[in-house]
């Protein structure tokens, strides 16, 4: 059944719902013109409001009568940072995509950090909480993260991680042409005393690694890779990228020299997993970075 726009105010549009079923489904049904990533976007950025109150969840019941207002911006009305952005929010778990130059956490006095840039909004809008870390990006590398608002998700999280998160990738722009469309690195990767991760073919006394690649686009210089990680080692991508003979691009670390786009050309752009609390699937994916795809122009 048809819902109806009854009133446009304050940069929303507001509809009284008229059949009962989830928030997602409705959106998708009644917002005609509209992708269904650009409708998650504005889901995700507290961008929906039910009976004035602002909803996150895809699930949220709607019931006869209720009034939805669709925000004309995605933006996160009460969320402001220049170094990352607030995606989803409930009462267990926070995901954020987070921007280059920034840690995930503090290392070092009054180092730059996602979870005090966290504590600081949780604060600031009177929540009871601090942001738990339950896994890492490094300092350069920008994307999607989650983060726990309690210990008890955090050790839900961390205790049965790899069956939680169902689906985690990464895109990166490599140097060179990669030959082969699609592949699988799996070695074994182990620090030095210098903090360097080096790889092994043979078990070194490090830990095993594997990783899936798909190559989405190429060029005579440059590859577009997508990554999906079967483990989640320190610097896996970077690390087996190089032993490909195509390091990431901007990687001082592991990498040639290449740097097309002035930053570690890699991006977690997509993130899927069971709700730790709810058990139901989340799906969150960003865009790929313009700059990666000016790259294989």
């Amino acid at each position: 059944m048809k819902q109806v726009n009854y009133q446009q105010k304050n940069n929303y549009s507001t509809f009284k719902v008229e059949t009962a079923q989830p928030l997602l489904e409705w959106l998708l049904q009644n917002l005609k013109g509209e992708s269904r990533n650009k409708i998650k976007a504005t889901l995700h950025g507290h961008g929906i409001k039910v009976n004035g109150k602002i909803r996150t969840q895809f699930n949220w019941p709607l019931q006869v009568g209720d009034r939805v207002a669709v925000s004309k911006s995605k933006q996160n009305e009460g969320f402001r940072s220049r170094y990352l952005r607030l995606v989803y929010e409930d009462k267990y778990i926070v995901v954020i995509e987070k921007n280059i130059g920034i840690l995930s956490m503090e290392a070092g006095h009054k180092s730059l950090n996602v979870k005090a840039v966290l504590d600081e909004y949780f604060r600031q809008s009177r929540q009871h909480c601090t942001a738990h870390v339950v896994h890492r990006l490094d300092r350069d590398t920008s994307g999607l993260m989650i983060y726990a608002k309690d210990k008890q998700t955090e050790l839900t999280l961390e205790s049965d991680w790899h069956h939680i998160v169902y689906d985690r990738r990464y895109v990166a722009v490599l140097s060179g042409e990669v030959e082969n469309d699609e592949g699988t690195i799996a070695n074994w990767l182990k620090d030095n005393r210098a903090y360097i991760t080096y790889s092994s073919p043979t078990d070194n006394g490090g830990k095993h690694a594997v990783t899936h690649y798909h190559v989405l686009r190429r060029s005579v210089d440059h590859s577009l890779v997508e990554f999906k990680l079967e483990t989640g080692r320190k610097n896996q991508i970077r690390v087996h990228s190089a032993d490909m003979g195509h390091p990431v691009c901007g990687d001082i670390k592991y990498g040639n020299g290449d740097d097309p786009c002035g930053r570690l050309c890699l991006h977690a752009y997509v993130l899927c997993f069971y709700h730790p609390v709810t058990h139901q699937p989340m799906e969150f994916e960003t865009p790929i970075p313009a700059s990666f795809l000016h790259v294989l122009k």
